[in-house]
């Protein structure tokens, strides 16, 4: 059962086709729109302000989205917002993508197609165009995102669309098993690399 919470008599709101793990956590004011996907121990808190996940959008483990009161934080279509990243406040622009552990502050804009670094710390206000590379504490930008660095972005994000569905088609809670089995079979997925071997193989 996901972990869902009212506050003052607003409760979270979760689209049927949205995936939502039962380790994570939704307070309050949020807007969780179709196919996306929140990770385990997730937290986000709409105690204060709006959170807004809007359609394809994937939120991963560990993620925290918060913001003061008053503010909207807004992931919007197709958003990729990578393990332990926090957003608070902010707004994460359409097919944009926020690396693991990644901070972006208060009223700070990732540009649509942009890409923030894994690790970078986003200072408030700051203002990202779109198709930007961004990285660095505090962050900058420091280069134009490649169409062979959004193409590679769209698998990844695809490959969350399909975990959103697998996930409500076949997840379930079990007892582990206390031996591997003979012929144990492996997850099937399309192929992907990390962007650095992508990259790589691009220039070879």
């Amino acid at each position: 059962m996901v972990k869902v919470y009212e506050i003052n008599g607003i409760k979270p709101v979760v689209h049927p086709t949205a995936y939502v793990h039962p380790t994570a956590v939704l307070i309050g004011d949020v807007i969780v729109g179709p196919r996306c996907y929140v990770g385990p121990c997730a937290s986000l808190r709409g105690d204060f302000g709006r959170l807004i996940l809007e359609e394809g959008a994937n939120v991963q483990d560990g993620c925290v989205m918060h913001g003061f009161p008053g503010s909207d934080t807004v992931v919007e279509v197709d958003g990729h917002i990578g393990h332990g990243a926090v957003l608070h406040g902010c707004r994460i622009g359409r097919n944009a993508l926020v690396g693991m552990n990644a901070v972006v502050m208060d009223n700070a804009v990732v540009g649509c197609e942009s890409i923030v670094a894994a690790m970078s710390f986003v200072k408030a206000n700051m203002a990202i165009p779109p198709r930007s590379m961004v990285m660095g504490t505090p962050a900058r930008i420091v280069r134009d995102v490649t169409d062979a660095e959004i193409a590679w972005k769209n698998v990844g994000t695809a490959q969350y669309h399909e975990l959103a569905e697998r996930s409500l088609a076949t997840m379930r809670e079990v007892e582990a098993l206390t031996e591997v089995e003979p012929d144990r079979q492996r997850m099937q997925w399309e192929s992907s690399v990390p962007l650095h071997v992508h990259k790589n193989a691009n220039q070879n």
